[in-house]
């Protein structure tokens, strides 16, 4: 495939399509550092990766002149359009506890495209109130808000008990893709998308690997 024709997000492999967002960010930090140009070299180098492997992934999103370097600007450009983090998408998240309020401090979101328009919880005290400047609604409203808004993704950061139920009330107001915090599998149509982010999976994963290492230093 040549290296100056952009495909979808669909037809690129997983682990490519995974470290996109890692590339962005690198090169967001070296424009802010006042690099203007780059190379694969120079980014296989810093991040620890191979210059090909960083070559084959950029050619995926449209880039090329692999001999003469990346403008960063237009490899930052280039890169946002592919994920589509140029194209603001709006979201709402269920369960307004200590992560789902985390999340809502977040303000790094809007440079993923990212908009957090609102939050709904079971709590009757934080109906009516602003969190971090997002507004909190009543549970039983989620299905009629989210439709009425008009929010593409929802974001489930409820227990896993709850999640199931509100995965299908967000399907049913509209929803088509789903970032999941819950550590449960949900059950959606087959035209909408799940993520799910399992945060005590990955803890263990962690520290799974920790003892590994320590076992292999011991030894």
């Amino acid at each position: 495939m040549p290296e100056t024709s952009a495909v979808s997000c669909s037809a690129i492999p997983r682990p490519t399509l995974e470290r996109l967002p890692r590339y962005l960010n690198y090169l967001r930090t070296r424009r802010a550092e006042g690099c203007e140009q780059t190379s694969s070299s120079a980014i296989a180098q810093d991040l620890k990766l191979t210059a090909i492997q960083v070559r084959k992934d950029l050619a995926y999103v449209g880039s090329g002149k692999p001999r003469t370097g990346h403008s960063v600007s237009e490899l930052i450009d280039q890169l946002e359009s592919f994920l589509g983090y140029d194209d603001a998408k709006d979201a709402v998240l269920v369960g307004a506890g200590h992560l789902g309020q985390a999340l809502l401090a977040y303000h790094g979101f809007a440079d993923y495209g990212l908009n957090i328009l609102a939050a709904f919880d079971t709590d009757e005290a934080l109906a009516g109130q602003r969190i971090h400047g997002k507004p909190i609604f009543a549970a039983d409203r989620l299905i009629h808000l989210t439709a009425r808004l008009g929010a593409p993704l929802g974001i489930i950061t409820v227990p896993a008990k709850y999640a199931q139920d509100v995965c299908d009330q967000l399907v049913s107001a509209g929803v088509c893709g789903i970032l999941n915090f819950a550590p449960v599998h949900l059950t959606v149509p087959d035209n909408v998308l799940v993520r799910n982010v399992d945060i005590a999976a990955q803890m263990a994963l962690l520290s799974s690997s920790l003892r590994e290492l320590h076992i292999k230093r011991d030894s």
